[in-house]
């Protein structure tokens, strides 16, 4: 008790408590940008806290850490743009509620659940860190490969009532994880020469494109994000707290699940995600299916990713092991303010580890009281005429990938990525079996090499092993049952000849990538990318050849069950044309971008795209897109101070 005192003491300082409340509006700030995250501002903060005691130092980037899960949800809810790769769970159930008029409901939801998880993450780490070496040390490399692949087998339930698809699309997921140098053996895998794609496809843009683009089509379309014109109300911002308080066992599992795989290294915030996703939707209860608007799908990932730090904050103080990417940048401040990770912790310096409990909880609870003040003006956003909201979401979008290795091949990746997240949408591919996959990837291939190498095939005899991956089959098998059965009652899909021609293209791919990998790589860097594209073939082959059944049965469009087919419609329909614009007006702001820098381009996108998009007057767009360049200079120019690439346009005029 008298260590508690004594930390709290410390933190009633009011230096202290400004940089507690000053990291947590930067973590706001950074979490509401798409494609910046955590890493950026954490590693942005630690130069400032060189003068600073421990205690303020760690109460400003743990109270930034701490919520930037928590106002992500904001584009994840309004745009279905995922502020960090830990709100692209809440993107499926937050944005389908916005659509339907329920912005307030989901935000009220989203912030309370993330403020108890937070505390209850905060509480977890108080009580853990004196017994958490010795569990954390009786886990290995077979144990974290099991725990991830378990993670995996939510893709069974993520993908609906189309498990082969989904499936198929993880397995998807999991190739373009291996895409550049190998961390094995070394070696370049489908690189093609390019040293951009060494480093692998970064998490952020794979998640901005596969997400956010597809999104801002079918918003474009719409014309607004809400299709009704209820004006959003405390009302709802109630019901959604009610909804979290209701749900409060719900809150209480996925807290801890947040809590405790968040303490286990290599289990990042994305995986963290999905699996309380998945854990909710087993349990749907009443109100719409998981993915049209079920508010448990936003109250499961937020109550889980607002935990993780607590819990990744275990391990990384108790004995120097990073839990998450942003702890490993954490540990350079533990050796800047003369710290070291361990029994110290928790002996000469136990007071300023209690102050690290008091900032996350106390970081937490500000940061849900904020967004919870601002739920009401932040739904009316839902009321806002696409043609304005489109183009400043497309600015953050691009830019935010731009500034991540400042090359043109960011725009190029973000676009390509938002063209195939187009196809699968449209098509009724789950693009979440895809991000799972994506994140799962090299954790699952580090984790099998590991122990193939140390135990050979004696592993797999593992009690926890056994366990794990017998609750990962049985999930699997239980879905595709429950499918089998639904199936005979709905009957057969109503399928396109673009849904052949997907199935087919995956199948192509998985061949390639096999016959690549077989012949290219060497046996440490091969086997598993055989695995994976030896699965992609056989899934994508066997929807393929479900597809082309269906399709030939002379019942399939009489029974079908409409709201599992895809959204396809022929060339100048519709969608294709929201689809072909937004990658219009990708295009175009990159190459503005190029030519005249990042904050001339900003200027001239906005407005020009507000104009042709069916302003009427010159002065909404003016304004607009000076308040958008001021933000992105605020942000990119003023608080993160970087070099950008000289443009295109000022190198020629430099010419003699």
């Amino acid at each position: 008790m008298d260590l508690i005192l004594t930390a709290i003491a410390e933190m009633a300082q009011p230096f202290r408590m400004l940089m507690l409340v000053t990291g947590v509006f930067a973590g706001l700030v950074v979490g509401v940008v798409p494609g910046v995250g955590g890493l950026f501002a954490m590693a942005l903060l630690i130069p400032m806290t060189y003068g600073m005691d421990p205690y303020a130092a760690f109460a400003l980037l743990l109270g930034m850490g701490s919520v930037t899960t928590t106002s992500d949800t904001i584009p994840a809810i309004l745009f279905g743009v995922p502020g960090s790769v830990g709100a692209a769970a809440t993107v499926l159930d937050g944005h389908a509620m916005a659509k339907k008029g329920e912005a307030a409901r989901a935000f009220g939801a989203s912030y309370s659940a993330s403020m108890i998880g937070g505390v209850f993450g905060a509480l977890v780490l108080a009580l853990a860190i004196p017994v958490m070496r010795p569990l954390v040390l009786y886990l290995k490399t077979p144990d974290f490969f099991a725990i991830c692949a378990f993670g995996l087998s939510i893709v069974a339930i993520l993908a609906g009532s189309q498990p082969l698809k989904g499936l198929a699309a993880a397995m998807l997921g999991m190739l373009a994880s291996f895409v550049g140098i190998d961390q094995i053996a070394g070696v370049e895998r489908w690189s093609f020469g390019q040293i951009y794609l060494w480093d692998g496809l970064p998490v952020s843009l794979v998640f901005l494109g596969l997400f956010g683009l597809p999104e801002l089509a079918s918003l474009l379309l719409r014309g607004s994000i809400q299709g009704s014109a209820e004006r959003p109300s405390y009302a709802g911002m109630r019901q959604g707290i009610l909804d979290t308080l209701r749900e409060w066992p719900l809150v209480l599992r996925c807290s801890a699940i947040g809590s405790l795989l968040g303490a286990v290294p290599g289990i990042g915030i994305a995986v963290l995600d999905w699996i309380a996703y998945g854990h909710a939707s087993r349990r749907p209860g009443s109100g719409p299916k998981f993915g049209q608007g079920n508010v448990r799908g936003v109250i499961a990932p937020e109550s889980a990713n607002n935990a993780k730090e607590g819990g990744a904050l275990i391990p990384t103080i108790a004995f120097g092991v990073p839990g998450s990417a942003s702890m490993s940048i954490l540990l350079g401040a533990f050796v800047v303010h003369g710290l070291v990770p361990g029994p110290e912790m928790l002996g000469k310096n136990a007071a300023i580890t209690v102050s690290m409990v008091l900032s996350v909880a106390v970081a937490n609870i500000v940061g849900a009281v904020t967004c919870l003040m601002l739920t009401r003006q932040l739904a009316r956003i839902a009321q806002v005429s696409a043609s304005i909201l489109v183009p400043l979401v497309v600015t953050f979008i691009v830019i935010g990938a731009y500034q991540t290795n400042m090359s043109a091949f960011d725009f190029l990746l973000v676009i390509l990525v938002g063209a195939v997240g187009m196809a699968m949408k449209e098509l009724n591919w789950p693009r979440s079996a895809f991000s799972l996959g994506f994140v799962l990837g090299p954790a699952l291939e580090n984790y099998f090499f590991l122990a193939y190498q140390i135990s050979g095939w004696s592993w797999l005899k593992q009690p926890l092993v056994l366990v794990l991956l017998g609750l990962a089959v049985a999930g699997v098998v239980r879905q595709t049952l429950s499918w089998i059965r639904a199936r005979g009652r709905a009957g057969a899909l109503p399928l396109a000849l673009p849904d052949i021609a997907m199935g087919a293209i995956l199948t192509v791919l998985g061949i390639a990538a096999l016959v690549t990998a077989a012949a290219g790589f060497p046996f440490e860097a091969a086997i598993f990318p055989i695995i994976t594209a030896s699965f992609l073939t056989l899934f994508s082959l066997l929807t393929t050849v479900q597809t082309v059944w269906r399709w030939r049965s002379p019942t399939a469009i009489a029974v079908a069950a409409p709201e599992a087919a895809g959204e396809w419609q022929p060339s100048g329909g519709p969608v294709m044309k929201g689809n072909i614009a937004v990658i219009g007006l990708c295009l175009a702001l990159a190459a503005l971008v190029l030519l005249t820098g990042h904050l001339a381009a900003t200027f001239v996108f906005v407005a020009g795209s507000i104009v042709a998009l069916g302003s009427r007057s010159l002065k909404t767009p003016l304004a607009v897109a000076a308040g958008a360049t001021l933000a992105i200079y605020a942000l990119f120019d003023l608080l993160a101070s970087q070099p950008w690439p000289t443009p295109w346009l000022a190198a020629l005029l430099r010419l003699p």
